[in-house]
């Protein structure tokens, strides 16, 4: 049997016998799970093109978790002037995005992981700042909302991310000490909030994210499909 540091055998596979450093991975959803950052922008620059505007995506992604709709639409508003209607424009805006969402899987890697976690016994949870049912209707789309044992929402805590507030609450219904889980993550205000919560964290930036922000991560990866879950575990010590 081969043990560790030796060239016999792959981090992760059967024969690496080395302990795990983790009962729990605590995943945020937007943007890591599935990248619903991305059908978010498209949606809101496709519905400013109906009024023959562009949307200036510079500060479109907030430093902080939550629901910035309504600051958005104030955003369009402004630049529409009084023929804007709110009503007509959430509307197409969100059956727009939901054709986008027909074809949305999840991110790379990602099935690899939770199939992973599986074969490694180890107990899963969502974290996000986003509503309970966004949550759970994307993950049952994509036929994995079975693999979490938990889900913590924005809607059951009093404060987004960067607070770690839904990071805590995913670790009581867990019954687990933040020792014993990592959290996954694909902002620097995710990395914060976990960190806050005393998670190490896993950081896979999103596509719209800058990577030199994530200094406060235990590990930064490009994408999940660039290293195994087991090595990306076992390399935060």
């Amino acid at each position: 049997m081969s043990g560790p540091g030796s060239g016999a055998s792959a981090p992760g596979s059967a024969r690496d016998t080395r302990p795990m450093s983790a009962d729990a991975v605590i995943f945020d959803f937007d943007g890591l799970l599935m990248d619903t950052e991305s059908t978010s922008l498209a949606s809101w620059q496709w519905e400013w093109r109906q009024h023959g505007l562009e949307l200036d995506v510079d500060g479109f992604f907030a430093d902080h978790g939550g629901d910035v709709t309504e600051q958005r639409y104030a955003r369009l508003a402004e630049s529409v002037g009084p023929g804007f209607r709110r009503e007509i424009s959430h509307e197409r805006r969100v059956a727009y995005r939901e054709r986008l969402h027909r074809d949305l899987g999840l991110s790379a890697g990602i099935g690899d992981w939770l199939a992973e976690a599986g074969v490694m016994g180890l107990r899963l949870a969502v974290a996000s700042s986003s509503a309970g049912e966004w949550v759970r209707g994307h993950l049952s789309r994509a036929d994995v909302l079975t693999k979490f044992e938990v889900l913590a929402s924005g809607d059951e805590v009093p404060l987004a991310k960067p607070d770690p507030g839904v990071y805590e609450l995913a670790l009581a219904r867990l019954g687990l000490a933040a020792a014993r889980a990592v959290a996954v993550e694909d902002t620097p205000h995710g990395v914060a909030a976990a960190r806050a919560a005393g998670l190490r964290c896993i950081a896979i930036p999103n596509r719209h994210a800058d990577p030199a922000r994530f200094g406060a991560a235990s590990l930064v990866l490009a994408s999940a499909a660039d290293m195994g879950l087991a090595a990306a575990l076992r390399a935060l010590g």
